[in-house]
């Protein structure tokens, strides 16, 4: 053991995981964006409760995704030679 923490050292992903996970934080951030500008027509305070916790939860795993490929390092292409 090195006692280095590895979580420190982040996550390899591939540039196409990367990608997914990216293109859903923009699907959620337009999502909750979409949800937000139909609260002025809610006329029904509980559906505007519920309107406002899935804006709030459209939000918190957006940032979840994000803090996440924070932590991510991309992987590097294996070597085609074999030494």
């Amino acid at each position: 053991m090195t006692g280095e923490n590895p979580v420190h050292e982040g996550i390899e992903i591939s540039p196409r995981f990367r990608q997914t996970i990216e293109e859903r934080i923009v699907r959620l951030d337009e999502g909750a964006d979409y949800d937000e500008s139909q609260l002025e027509l809610i006329d029904n305070p509980d559906h505007i409760r519920r309107q406002k916790h899935l804006i709030f939860v459209q939000r918190a795993e957006a940032l979840r995704m994000r803090i996440f490929l924070d932590s991510t390092r991309p992987r590097l292409p294996r070597s085609l030679i074999v030494l």
